[in-house]
């Protein structure tokens, strides 16, 4: 694949995580909290908001750390890890939010899981020689 397509997903990945955490501290405040695992220790808002400011600081990363990028994809790939229990609870425990409003789709929505995390780290990597 060529560096522009690199580039064009590693664009895509940090203005879609920048829009998302903009959205976790304004608009979906609440939709996102449906994604907090009743497990986690922390009060759902607390999570929503901190989840949103690692999301547009990871995704700034993404757009303008130029001499970082591997880092960053990194960190976004592991950030995606993190935060994968919360798409699974809201698929086992039922919750709509963001149009998933069936299992189904709850599940499918599982599946892209991996991708992001695949499209983190192939974006920032250079290409093999």
């Amino acid at each position: 694949m060529s560096s522009s397509a690199r580039t064009f997903g590693r664009v895509f990945l940090g203005a879609s995580l920048v829009f998302a955490g903009i959205s976790h501290l304004t608009f979906s405040r609440r939709e996102f909290q449906a994604q907090v695992p009743q497990s986690i220790p922390i009060d759902a808002d607390v999570t929503v908001l901190a989840s949103g400011v690692a999301e547009i600081g990871i995704g700034s990363s993404l757009l303008f750390a130029h001499g970082h990028r591997r880092l960053a994809g990194t960190i976004a790939a592991l950030f995606f890890v993190a935060v994968f229990p919360g798409n699974i609870a809201q698929w086992m425990h039922h919750r709509d939010g963001f149009g998933l409003d069936t299992d189904m789709k709850r599940f499918v929505r599982l599946l892209f899981q991996p991708v992001l995390v695949a499209l983190a780290l192939w974006s920032t990597r250079g290409a093999r020689r």
